[in-house]
């Protein structure tokens, strides 16, 4: 099986640089625009089998423990749309696309790759921004748009390539910090990156194996 593991940075998944022999990688740079590109540049190239896309993430709520992995089941662009009066509409809240127009279901970016069901880790929704921020009032105006349990900034942008190309993909997040908290001594970035790589390697075996 041809797996191809994307990462927005080599930092994210440094343990796996150094021992791996059995998946290519692929690092995006950080975003939205990079990830797209450089994505669907690769797999022009070559034909895989599986995408999985590991990285860090904020948490929403204060219940999700830092350090804690989870797969993604869908994901948004979480501020692709206008914002008038004060207000923010989605693209499809403004008319402009269909919330069912191909590849989206109901706005959401869906995965419904079968392992999603038997894997051992919980499940999370998550929105792709291209902008973090720390002000508290657009944090909540977020969170009551899209009720999401993480954001990173390149999630969605793997679920529209993939499935704009039919192809099975995993998006695999550790949660860093709390979204919104800057200040990075209040991060667990060691902890969310070793966890993350024990569980990037764990699916690595289970799908070369098979």
């Amino acid at each position: 099986m041809n797996v191809l593991v994307v990462s927005a940075t080599e930092f994210e998944i440094e343990p796996l640089m150094h021992k791996n022999n059995i998946a290519d990688v692929l690092i995006t740079g950080i975003g939205i625009p990079a990830t797209i590109f450089h994505l669907t540049k690769k797999l022009s190239q070559k034909n895989y089998n599986l995408v999985i896309q590991a990285g860090i993430a904020g948490a929403f709520s204060l219940n999700l423990k830092k350090g804690t992995v989870f797969l993604v089941d869908k994901d948004a662009f979480g501020d692709l749309g206008i914002y008038e009066k004060g207000k923010f509409e989605t693209i499809f809240d403004s008319g402009f696309i269909n919330e069912n127009e191909f590849p989206f279901t109901n706005g959401w970016l869906m995965n419904h790759h079968e392992y999603l069901t038997h894997s051992s880790l919980s499940l999370a929704t998550g929105i792709t921004i291209n902008k973090i921020t720390d002000d508290v009032s657009q944090i909540k105006e977020l969170y009551e748009k899209f009720k999401p349990d993480i954001e990173s900034m390149e999630g969605a942008a793997l679920h529209y390539v993939c499935l704009q190309q039919n192809l099975n993909f995993l998006q695999l997040r550790s949660i860093s910090n709390v979204v919104g908290e800057r200040d990075k001594q209040k991060w667990e970035m060691k902890k969310a990156i070793t966890n993350l790589n024990i569980e990037l390697k764990k699916i690595l075996q289970h799908f070369i194996e098979i």
